[in-house]
């Protein structure tokens, strides 16, 4: 079994009243201590090949829990795109913080299998490296573009023709502001090639901050609402400018909306 999503519901708010005085007094701390040991068992269970779907689901789920524990809110929008799914998909996001791969699991894992485009540091950080390898994820170095695409597009069609859908961030590196400039057409390349629908996701997860010396590891800010919507999955004809177009716009229309 998959794992049980977040919620059965179109839509997820966190309930009022969630966190507790000291967690909320001191968030950043709070937090990672609980994201730590959510990383030391899935690594545990990853290193011994018992880490599945549903264990997955389950540290992604814990996740969401760890961040509203210490005050933090999400909003997650158009999950009945992703229940309604009839096959594999691409997902394309655009890339705010480390959040996004933490909380999308819960989120699409129960009706979809799933794995990542990620950067090859991923896969060697300790304990979380060996998550991320136990979920057959599609590794790049992000610095030959020509070579990321070969990867993608083969690795990606192995992927998907097995049923798994897969995750990609088309920006160069995480960014908090959207730029359509650094947003490529990887993902509906892939979509095309493969014959199956690309799925825009508008991400706002800047409530884990980037770090100044570990980009990965930045401030907690519970005060800044997690966003997270699932647009309507699009079938990419030609050479998918006109799909391309589309997710850009979803994206950068929804971002702009969450900042007022």
């Amino acid at each position: 079994m998959p794992g049980a999503p977040l919620t059965e519901s179109d839509a997820y708010r966190t309930p009022t009243g969630r966190g507790g005085p000291i967690a909320r007094r001191f968030p950043t701390v709070c937090f990672y201590l609980r994201v730590i040991e959510i990383v030391r068992r899935a690594s545990a269970r990853a290193r011994r090949g018992l880490y599945d779907d549903a264990c997955w689901v389950e540290s992604s789920r814990a996740t969401v829990a760890a961040l509203e524990a210490v005050g933090g809110r999400f909003a997650i929008e158009g999950l009945e795109h992703v229940r309604r799914l009839s096959s594999a998909a691409v997902f394309i996001a655009n890339h705010m913080s480390i959040l996004e791969t933490f909380v999308l699991p819960c989120l699409i894992v129960p009706y979809r299998p799933l794995t990542f485009v990620i950067k090859e540091s991923l896969v060697t950080y300790p304990w979380f490296g060996h998550v991320m390898r136990s979920r057959d994820p599609i590794v790049v170095g992000r610095e030959k573009a020509r070579d990321d695409l070969r990867v993608v597009l083969e690795e990606g069609r192995r992927r998907l023709a097995a049923g798994v859908s897969v995750v990609i961030f088309p920006q160069t590196t995480r960014a908090l502001d959207f730029d359509p400039r650094q947003f490529n057409t990887l993902g509906v390349k892939l979509a095309a090639r493969c014959g199956v629908p690309a799925l825009p996701v508008a991400l706002k997860t800047d409530a884990w901050g980037l770090g100044k010396r570990v980009k990965d590891f930045g401030p907690i800010a519970p005060e800044k609402t997690v966003h997270i919507r699932f647009g309507e999955p699009l079938w990419v004809c030609g050479a998918g400018k006109k799909e391309h177009a589309g997710i850009v716009s979803f994206i950068g229309r929804e971002i702009e909306g969450w900042k007022r």
